[in-house]
């Protein structure tokens, strides 16, 4: 599960643990964007994103995240950080114990994916799990309908909730622990207010 984190919020967990229980999966990894290529404004520090996500996810011991793309030089393409996970996960398993991957995405990605850097090799790698809000069903754009793919719904319910919304909250002056914890954890809250990010003035 990849993004921003920008900052992550009680969505990003929904959605997480929706995947978790609805696929019966072992992990979610959280994977924070190193140099997204397809993000004209400037994010905060990888590693505020980075430590805001630990925090996020350290009372669920099957979240675990990883630093791959913010360690890796270069554009984040997901297929690069899928074919790097997949890679290192084969050095450690046999063929009995290989990994079936999912990449868990928003209907707006899932839109969105024939723009992604690399997509047909992306797509005969992984099951694309999708969020499905409410009653709203995703709608491939025409490409990827037109090209087999593995997929399947996350059944998830109406949520609000954005990171652009938290910035412009918190851009106006907004205390951080107002937010929580109905749209970032308290101690997402708490390492927002101490390290004042997105501050008036700040970049949103």
């Amino acid at each position: 599960m990849g993004g921003s984190f920008d900052p992550v919020h009680t969505a990003h967990l929904a959605l997480a643990h929706t995947a978790l229980s609805h696929l019966g999966l072992d992990e979610v990894r959280w994977i924070p964007v190193g140099q997204p290529w397809q993000k004209a404004r400037q994010l905060a520090a990888p590693a505020h994103r980075l430590a805001m996500v630990t925090l996020a996810i350290q009372d669920e011991p099957r979240f675990t995240v990883d630093s791959t793309e913010i360690r890796r030089d270069g554009p984040s393409y997901t297929l690069d950080t899928v074919r790097e996970l997949q890679a290192r996960d084969a050095g450690q398993a046999d063929e009995q114990q290989a990994a079936t991957w999912f990449l868990i995405i928003g209907q707006d990605q899932y839109a969105n994916l024939p723009t992604w850097h690399g997509w047909r090799d992306l797509i005969n790698r992984v099951t694309l799990a999708v969020a499905c809000r409410g009653d709203q069903r995703p709608r491939p754009a025409p490409e990827l309908a037109d090209t087999p793919h593995r997929m399947v719904e996350l059944p998830m319910p109406p949520m609000t909730v954005s990171s652009t919304d938290i910035r412009a909250r918190l851009a106006l002056g907004e205390p951080a622990d107002l937010l929580a914890p109905t749209m970032v954890p308290p101690a997402v809250a708490r390492y927002i207010s101490n390290h004042q990010l997105y501050a008036p003035g700040a970049p949103r």
